[in-house]
């Protein structure tokens, strides 16, 4: 490489919040003749770990002020920063103000993420939006020419690297610094602007803004010939994205997606509940006191498609429910914890992905969603709506029974994550026909009864579970053709939110069969 293109370090700031790994590298700095320019906290840590250390306050002759607010918002760090090195105009104004050349910047940002995810009041949460800190990483990262800036302790090990071999850094690598940099500062102030907007805004935010690290790159995409990333930002909430992964080969980009509406579907449930998802979509859903219970009913309902699905507990799963879940392919099985001999049962599947989240996430997802569109992106609040008994409009002659009622509010729980159009059958809080994804109702309930009737001639049984069954539509049904498929396939009692200009029609289909069936007020569409 080009000398022209290495940038020797002579002189470096720190400021840092996360003191993971600063000393190690700070030594490497004093030993290496560099001298080290530093905050109060930062500054503190390094002198207490006896490195020399010269504090901002007394090289610009300024005190920090403001409780720490103000501290490096100075021309002389400003200035050391941003000067052009190749620019004669700029080392004069170094000369004739008494700056120093900074070629090196370490900071990291006050902790607001963390912050704002511990509930902090509003006074601590303000207090922790960094201001001086973007402004060095932006100025360093602008004049990633001439000088090396680093906001991840991740990257130390490299730059101690670079600096035992000549003190100096490439230009590529200070552009990938650089890069990595604006991302943070990019993040950094999604988080500030999604914080202030759910704590002042009634309505949608004006400016929408969304950003993540990069935490692992991913085989490929949903297909081979597309890349893909996982990345992390913008939510506190457990899941997939933080989990921890016990064995198994690398997740790949549908696993993630999978096993995400699994983990989602089942934090709908207080109960013990178990979800098999396949291509996004539930091959079968079961609440049972008994897990195991639970993972067979949820199988039962379509046991062709469970094969190589993902299988999601909101209980800790023991070594019984273990030893059931394997004894078909599974790729993932994700829950809040698995115990040490439930582990060794897994760990005889070396394929199977074996994912840990610590906790549920709560059913009401708080955040918001995006999706992309030509020219921009869509953004929504999560589908949030839950329906109780006290909530259901009986419109028929026959009102549902408890049993049914139960039944009714698990599969419209349901409905919540199955792709439109969307048929739900259940008995006894165990889905035993699903239809999903189609452009025709009709074709919904049909598919769901025709799967049901597979499944009972898979499993031997003489006539398939729908018969005395519940069923959800996610929508209204415009005509009474759907409701008389799900009729047909045996469904007693029948949840949808209605609001058809024919309702006074699938109202009477209904009494005519008498069924019991009851509105909602609110649908479950998912695109």
């Amino acid at each position: 490489m080009p000398i022209e293109n290495k940038n020797l370090i002579r002189r470096a700031l720190i400021s840092v919040s996360d003191k993971s790994g600063i000393v190690e590298l700070s030594k490497v700095l004093a030993e290496n003749n560099i001298e080290i320019i530093s905050t109060g906290g930062s500054a503190k840590t390094l002198r207490e770990a006896g490195i020399q250390v010269l504090e901002v306050s007394k090289y610009t002759a300024f005190p920090e002020i403001m409780a720490g607010r103000v501290k490096t918002l100075h021309p002389k760090i400003h200035g050391g920063i941003l000067a052009r090195r190749s620019h004669d105009e700029d080392n004069a104004a170094m000369v004739e103000h008494g700056i120093d050349a900074i070629d090196l910047v370490i900071v990291n940002l006050y902790p607001f993420e963390k912050t704002v995810e511990a509930n902090n009041d509003y006074e601590t949460c303000v207090e922790n939006i960094d201001i001086g800190g973007p402004s060095l990483i932006r100025a360093a990262a602008k004049n990633h020419k001439s000088v090396t800036v680093v906001t991840d302790p991740d990257d130390y090990n490299d730059l101690i690297s670079a600096i035992k071999d000549d003190c100096c850094t490439s230009l590529e690598y200070r552009t990938r610094l650089a890069a990595k940099a604006y991302a943070r500062t990019a993040s950094y102030d999604s988080s500030i602007t999604s914080w202030f907007s759910k704590s002042n805004d009634k309505d949608l935010p004006h400016g929408f803004t969304s950003a993540g690290v990069r935490k692992k790159l991913l085989r490929y995409g949903e297909n081979p010939h597309q890349r893909a990333a996982l990345y992390i930002g913008g939510s506190s909430r457990p899941g997939v994205a933080t989990a921890k992964q016990i064995q198994g080969k690398d997740l790949s980009y549908n696993n993630l997606g999978d096993a995400d509406a699994a983990f989602e579907l089942i934090a709908e449930f207080d109960e013990p509940s178990i979800a098999i998802i396949k291509h996004a979509n539930p091959c079968g859903v079961a609440t049972n006191t008994n897990l195991v219970k639970a993972y067979r009913e949820a199988q039962a309902c379509d046991p062709v498609s469970a094969f190589g699905g993902i299988v999601a507990s909101n209980r800790n799963i023991d070594k019984e429910l273990a030893t059931v879940i394997t004894e078909i392919f599974t790729e993932v099985v994700i829950a809040p914890n698995v115990d040490e001999d439930a582990k060794k049962i897994f760990s005889k599947k070396e394929n199977l992905r074996l994912l840990i989240t610590d906790t549920m996430p709560s059913p009401l997802n708080n955040g918001l969603q995006t999706k992309p569109i030509a020219g921009g992106f869509l953004v929504q609040e999560y589908d949030k709506g839950q329906i109780r008994a006290d909530n259901l409009q009986v419109v028929t002659k026959r009102e549902p029974s408890k049993t049914e009622i139960a039944d009714l509010l698990f599969a419209f729980s349901v409905c919540k994550h199955v792709k439109s159009n969307a048929i739900i059958y259940v008995r006894d809080k165990a889905t035993v026909g699903i239809g999903a994804g189609q452009m025709s109702r009709v074709d919904s309930a049909r598919i769901a009864a025709w799967k049901a009737l597979a499944a009972a001639e898979k499993l031997g049984e003489t006539k398939p579970k729908t018969i005395g069954s519940s069923v959800a539509s996610d929508a209204f049904f415009p005509f009474p053709d759907g409701l008389l498929a799900t009729i047909e396939a045996g469904a007693t009692s029948v949840i949808q939110p209605g609001g058809s200009v024919r309702d006074d029609e699938v109202i009477s289909a209904a009494d005519e069969a008498g069924i019991a069936m009851v509105f909602t007020g609110i649908r479950h569409f998912k695109h």
